[in-house]
Formats: structure tokens, C-alpha cells, sequence
């Protein structure tokens, strides 16, 4: 098993060297606009050029719950979009984090990562916007990234 390392700082520009791996929870709605895409986007237009391709051609893809991507916007990093919330918005249901889906997103990203020999780097994915809470998202990094030998670094601002 890797380890997890919680630091202050900017998970834009991971602290690693190697091949790295930032990763993020998107939503199932198409939305890019609020929380940590807009760091990504203003370090890289990539991302949120292939999310919003990937939403609007949906109907021909594997976009859903529990999807990622990986965009590679260097040539040593790539950034993750794991579709691991439904909606934008908390409704009757309670917040958009689906906490199976960014399981299903983690697992995929484990093999990803082990195949490019990369280090995960991310904030506290699925606890801004999406309203999901670290002590339900911290064992499913252990689970699925740490379980698979992928170092994981999780920046606090």
C-alpha cells in the first residue's frame, strides 16, 4: 500500500516528480464554471475543452457516473475528469456527491495511474461544490489508489 500526504498548497502544480496526475470531480450536467475547474482552467484550456466534447457528444461515449478522462496537458501531466457527482445542485435527494461513482472513477484511476507509473495529486475531491464530506472520501482513496501502490497528494489551500 502507498501513502496518503495532506500538504497546504496548490494541487495545479503538484509537488512530485515523475509522471503525475491531477485529479478532480466533475458533474453530470456538462457544468465547468465553479470550484477547482476554474483553477485548472486558467493553467490549461485542455480539460475543459475535452469535458465539454465529451458531454455534448454523450449519446456516443461512456459519459456518466463513475466515467473519467484523462487529458494530458503536459507532457509528464495529466488531468483527470471523474464524473462523481450528479447534477450541480443539493436537492431533495441531498447534495450531487455520488460517492459510488467517484469509487468507480478512483478504481479506473488507480489502473490509469499504475500504467503510467504517475502520482496522484488532487484538493479534497467530492467535498466543495459536490457537498460530499473527506471522512466518506478519504477510505475510497485508500481503497482504490493507495490499495494500488499509486502515491496520493491531497493539497489543502
Amino acid at each position: 500500500m502507498s501513502t496518503l500526504t495532506i500538504i497546504k498548497g496548490d494541487a495545479t502544480s503538484p509537488q512530485a516528480k515523475g509522471p503525475k496526475v491531477i485529479a478532480h470531480v466533475c458533474n453530470d450536467a456538462g457544468g465547468w464554471g465553479r470550484g477547482f475547474v476554474l483553477a485548472i482552467s486558467r493553467r490549461w484550456p485542455e480539460p475543459e475543452r475535452d469535458f465539454r466534447r465529451w458531454h455534448r457528444e454523450r449519446a456516443r461515449n461512456d459519459f456518466g457516473l463513475g466515467a473519467v478522462r484523462l487529458v494530458q496537458v503536459l507532457p509528464d501531466t495529466w488531468v483527470a475528469n471523474i464524473i462523481g457527482q450528479h447534477g450541480t445542485r443539493r436537492g431533495s435527494s441531498g447534495p450531487p456527491v455520488r460517492y459510488e461513482a467517484i469509487e468507480a472513477g478512483l478504481r479506473t484511476l488507480a489502473a490509469e495511474a499504475v500504467r503510467l507509473g504517475a502520482s496522484v495529486h488532487m484538493p479534497r475531491i467530492g467535498c466543495g461544490l459536490a457537498g460530499g464530506t473527506w471522512n466518506r472520501i478519504e477510505p475510497l482513496v485508500t481503497d482504490t489508489l493507495l490499495a494500488a501502490g499509486v502515491p496520493v497528494t491531497v493539497y489543502d489551500v
